[in-house]
């Protein structure tokens, strides 16, 4: 469906122009390309998919090495269904274990397993390089912070409108320094 046919009705807000089109244009742009260059980097050097890293290092600064699947799946951004099935294939690859909570016998906690805490601290060093070498060089110093600013407003309404409960770490920041700086004129 796009624009150009004329029998599609538009959105209720109208179609994306100017600024906000060009601005999610280059958002999909570097999100694709970047996760298809981590995934490559990870593979090539570690044997780990992309999506290995991101549950290994959720669970590297999870407390006990040890989370819930519900807390890992918004921890991540994924389905509970979807950290299912990943997590009981990286545990025949003894990467993490899943087993009932000791605490609750309804909920399944998947818990790191050393061989998969060395495997993501070894993977880790590649994967920053090229986060810094893609990312950060492209990117010029006086940006970074603007660009961390905009993409946590982002991220704070994509968690306030979204349908995945927020992670358990997550607490929006009460008042940006932004409005700090505005409201004392």
């Amino acid at each position: 469906m796009s624009r150009n046919d004329k029998n599609v009705p538009a959105p209720a807000g109208g179609w994306l122009e100017g600024d906000q089109q060009r601005a999610w244009l280059a958002y999909i742009r570097v999100q694709l390309r970047l996760a298809y260059e981590m995934n490559r980097q990870l593979l090539a050097d570690s044997g780990m998919s992309l999506p290995d890293y991101d549950v290994l290092t959720a669970l590297s600064v999870a407390e006990g090495g040890r989370m819930q699947i519900t807390v890992l799946a918004a921890q991540i951004g994924w389905e509970r269904s979807r950290v299912s099935h990943h997590v009981r294939r990286m545990s025949a690859r003894g990467l993490v274990t899943c087993d009932l909570s000791a605490t609750d016998r309804r909920v399944t906690e998947v818990t790191l397993t050393a061989h998969g805490r060395q495997a993501q601290e070894e993977a880790a060093r590649g994967h920053v390089d090229l986060v810094r070498r893609l990312f950060f060089e492209g990117l010029p110093a006086d940006l970074v912070g603007p660009l961390s600013e905009a993409l946590e407003s982002v991220y704070a309404n994509i968690i306030k409108q979204g349908t995945l409960p927020p992670p358990i770490d997550w607490h929006p920041a009460e008042v940006p320094d932004r409005e700090l700086r505005d409201t004392s004129r």
